[in-house]
């Protein structure tokens, strides 16, 4: 397994290097600086696994695959905060928060050597990521929607809208009055549109808004069930595996 660190912080690239040779894991090449990264991909044989800074000392790490083409699987290195974490779990193999713990290193090991993607499988929409690195307190999210309802546009603030939902392949928007709008979008596309302290996807079908929110009650297999001060048309239930990040969220 070829692994190369690209870390401004030398000490802290020996750090990880060391850290990486207890875990039988040869570093082959540390690069410091976008400039340096670019140059050596273009001249030598590209890595299984990158670990790989975010911010480097002449721009961000992602500057460098606007270069060159590089489908090595990534484990990135860094010390943004839980909503940009999202992007990572999306794209890559792992993350890891500075400083690096070692049992969470060994485990990121792990799940790549249990995983081991094929080279030319490992395509990374880094777009995505930049657009989830911004800070969160300083990004604009939507604070209004439209919906069509017979001839006229309804404007939905979004501090009204309880909850987004799917449904038979439709978005909707329950808000505090107790009705439901159609929207024309996904929850997807909702997914960088809405403030993360305000909306957390409990599951594939909704979004809740934490100012709404009546009860929390105990649900089979770990679940837990959210009732909204209006929305009872369906069970709201939490994922089992979103769980632990929901309560997190809540704090």
């Amino acid at each position: 397994m070829k692994t190369i660190i690209i870390e401004d912080e030398k000490p802290s690239a020996r750090r990880l290097s060391r850290l990486l040779s207890n875990l039988d894991v040869e570093v082959s090449e540390m690069l410091h600086s976008v400039e340096e990264a670019v140059e050596w991909f273009l001249n030598n044989p590209h890595p299984d696994l990158i670990f790989l800074d975010i911010q480097l000392s002449d721009g961000l790490s992602f500057e460098i695959f606007d270069a060159v083409e590089v489908k090595s699987a990534i484990i990135f290195t860094t010390a943004f905060d839980e909503y940009a974490l999202q992007a990572f779990k999306l794209n890559s193999i792992d993350y890891l928060l500075k400083p690096i713990d070692d049992e969470e290193l060994e485990a990121a090991v792990n799940k790549y050597r249990s995983f081991k993607p094929e080279k030319q499988n490992m395509t990374l929409n880094f777009d995505d990521i930049k657009n989830l690195l911004v800070n969160p307190l300083e990004r604009e999210y939507k604070k209004r929607f439209t919906a069509r309802v017979g001839q006229h546009l309804k404007i939905i603030n979004a501090d009204e809208v309880e909850s987004f939902y799917s449904e038979n392949k439709g978005t909707y928007a329950a808000t505090s009055d107790g009705r439901n709008y159609l929207l024309d979008t996904t929850l997807e596309n909702l997914e960088t549109e809405l403030e993360p302290q305000t909306f957390f996807r409990v599951s594939r079908k909704f979004y809740i808004n934490i100012n709404h929110i009546k009860d929390i009650v105990s649900y089979t297999n770990s679940r837990l069930q959210i009732k909204l001060n209006h929305f009872n048309e369906q069970e709201i239930i939490v994922s089992r595996d979103r769980v632990r990040d929901f309560k997190l969220w809540l704090e």
